[in-house]
């Protein structure tokens, strides 16, 4: 993937065909230019992400959670997610309809969902995982590297991987799949 597919990939919209066309040195430049837009456009978010963290803290959870739900797009409440500790993001993980926190989940860093998953209600996060698997299969191994081994027990109880082993020789998650099927001998 070019750098310019690299940096854009994210915004989960496909590079323009015609971007492709450009010299190096343009790809440099509107890559430059895309990240002075981005960081311009969303100066500030952090601090705010933070404190709507902080101030949430003090609202009991019946009333943020339809809030949150019905006013706060998945986005948002994953910026704000990840500047809580875990402890404070698993009470809302576990308060959270599972379709919706499917659709935070996507934008949390993995690692940090991981550590989410192994401190929520263990029939919260089996129902998250089951649905993720269906739904976002790819992203769910991603999230599985970072899984404790209790959690990995969980993927592999639910997860259907290819019976042959050849399928999977240059799979990037060539590891936690080999990780899965120990668990599931």
């Amino acid at each position: 993937m070019s750098d310019l597919n690299e940096t854009l990939a994210w915004t989960g919209i496909p590079v323009p065909d015609v971007l492709a066309e450009l010299s190096s040195p343009q790809k440099d430049s509107i890559i430059s230019w895309a990240r002075e837009l981005v960081d311009h456009k969303t100066d500030g978010f952090e601090e705010l992400f933070e404190a709507i963290g902080m101030i949430v803290k003090y609202i009991p959870h019946f009333i943020v959670i339809p809030l949150m739900v019905d006013h706060i797009k998945p986005r948002i409440a994953a910026g704000v997610c990840s500047k809580m500790s875990v402890d404070q993001a698993t009470g809302y993980a576990n308060d959270l309809p599972l379709e919706y926190f499917g659709e935070v989940s996507m934008y949390l860093e993995c690692p940090l969902l991981a550590q989410i998953l192994g401190k929520m209600r263990r029939h919260n996060a089996e129902k998250f995982i089951h649905y993720e698997l269906q739904h976002h299969l790819t992203r769910m191994l991603d999230i599985a590297t970072h899984l404790e081994e209790k959690m990995l027990e969980t993927v592999a109880k639910h997860i259907t991987l290819p019976e042959h082993e050849d399928d999977l020789v240059r799979h990037p998650h060539t590891d936690v799949i080999a990780k899965i099927r120990a668990m599931q001998k």
